[in-house]
């Protein structure tokens, strides 16, 4: 390893918090990170870090050495990005991280169309519901709902990703027709829930075009959006789900739309974002690809649902 290796290194300890969590990422045992860090304070001259049993801090040497290194992992990321632009054909390797619902639909189908057009690219594909740090996890291409907290990155549009509420025959059969937002609020529903967020609550126009919002009464919490769907097809819950989660269950007549006279808030949008205005033409033409799959102005989910451009208030 290198004195730049080493540096990198260094911030790489720093990002993940301790030896341990960087030996396990490598693949090597802790001492062999504990070295590198000592070979680079003695390259140095300086101490860079202050450890102790339990944590590990940066000294004032430490900090200036971290944001260099900073500079450095930019400054190599360029450098390759800008050289890939060059290659006739896209080569090499593209990370993508995406949502697990939406990586399984389409993202996979891209892949697969991308790897026969493209077979001297190799993918990563990473899936998680989770916001990832695309710069410092070192990934090519996120694929997320709604636009990104961080403005560094760059984004496209995908598609857009509407709201319904659906329910199985054996729900409506049990319970009745559901006409009212007082009706929607008393009965058992399925709601995703994850750590810290539970998605209950949903906007949409009253009569009077006010924003206000109805809240479901969960009977049912799960941290896999697949599984709102199948709980509603089960026929306990009925659950507010958004058009890319459905398949075939409403053609099929597992599940039917309602309350679709109510004027439901779109969930959000689906984007593409990654680090670098200048993209290597491999992540450009993945994107392309995607949205070939997808569709232009009205995404392929929605075709799953008849009629469904004039529910819930909507004209197109």
């Amino acid at each position: 390893m290198d004195f730049s290796s080493r540096l990198l290194l260094l911030l790489e300890v720093v990002e993940l918090g301790s030896f341990t969590k960087v030996s396990e990422q490598r693949n090597v045992d802790r001492s062999v990170i504990s070295k590198h860090i000592s070979r680079l304070e003695d390259e140095l001259g300086v101490r860079l870090l202050n450890r102790t049993t339990r944590s590990l801090s940066l000294t004032a040497a430490g900090s200036e050495m971290v944001n260099q290194a900073r500079s450095l992992r930019t400054l190599l990321n360029d450098t390759h990005r800008l050289a890939q632009n060059y290659h006739a054909e896209p080569k090499g390797v593209l990370r993508i991280t995406s949502s697990t619902l939406f990586g399984r639909q389409y993202v996979q189908q891209a892949v697969e169309v991308f790897q026969q057009q493209y077979p001297d690219v190799d993918i990563e594909l990473r899936l998680e519901d989770r916001v990832v740090d695309m710069v410092r996890e070192g990934f090519d291409i996120g694929f997320r709902i709604g636009k990104p907290k961080n403005s560094s990155l760059i984004i496209r549009k995908i598609a857009r990703n509407r709201l319904l509420i659906v329910a199985s025959p054996k729900f409506i059969q049990k319970y009745g027709e559901i006409n009212t937002v007082q009706q929607l609020e008393s009965l058992p529903a399925t709601a995703y829930a994850a750590p810290g967020l539970l998605i209950d609550k949903f906007r949409y126009l009253d009569d009077n075009n006010e924003s206000k919002h109805f809240q479901l009464k969960v009977a049912y919490k799960v941290n896999d959006v697949e599984m709102v769907t199948k709980s509603a097809v089960a026929g306990n819950t009925l659950a507010v789900v958004t058009a890319q989660m459905i398949d075939n269950e409403i053609l099929e007549g597992k599940l039917v739309p309602i309350m679709t006279q109510l004027h439901l808030d779109d969930f959000g949008t689906f984007y593409a974002v990654y680090p670098h205005r200048d993209a290597p033409i491999k992540t450009k033409l993945f994107i392309e690809t995607l949205r070939a799959i997808v569709g232009d102005d009205v995404p392929i989910w929605e075709k799953h649902i008849p009629n469904f451009q004039k529910l819930y208030g909507r004209v197109g």
